[in-house]
């Protein structure tokens, strides 16, 4: 197990009473909560935070999501109509929007998303998308402890 760098929530509170700002913002915004915890999720996967994977498994069991989608979800585009194509359009811009491998979220990816939300939800979904590899990346840079791996992995 890694040993964290530092607190940065201690060290700097106002950079995590931010980010609950934010967070809160993007929550209120009314998502769908099974997409919103799909895309916490798939972000945290593709930018390898244990921390906040841990968390939003845990969370997305909690709220009734099956182990097979949570299971398959990083291989979501070969897993048939185990996700819906409103799932698939979210997972589809999280993965263009988590990248930025050619620098731009392609047109083909937002246009899939735009036709399966409108334009309140579309905002919500970049929102929650924004903001969770924000916290991804805070928690990967300090090598945050995953809760469950805290108390020695007991939990478990």
């Amino acid at each position: 197990m890694t040993t964290p760098r530092m607190n940065i929530w201690q060290t700097a509170p106002q950079l995590m009473k931010g980010m609950y700002g934010f967070q809160q913002a993007a929550s209120a915004a009314g998502l769908d909560p099974v997409v919103a915890e799909l895309v916490k999720i798939r972000a945290s996967q593709i930018n390898r935070c244990a921390y906040c994977l841990d968390m939003h498994v845990t969370e997305a069991r909690e709220k009734g999501e099956s182990q097979l989608r949570i299971d398959l979800l990083s291989a979501w585009e070969e897993a048939g109509d185990l996700f819906t194509e409103r799932e698939r359009a979210a997972l589809a811009l999280t993965e263009a929007v988590t990248e930025l491998t050619d620098g731009f979220v392609p047109d083909e990816v937002y246009a899939r998303a735009a036709a399966h939300f409108e334009e309140a939800e579309l905002a919500a979904l970049l929102g929650q998308i924004v903001a969770i590899n924000a916290w991804n990346r805070f928690n990967v840079a300090i090598r945050e402890v995953p809760k469950s791996l805290a108390d020695g992995g007991a939990s478990r």
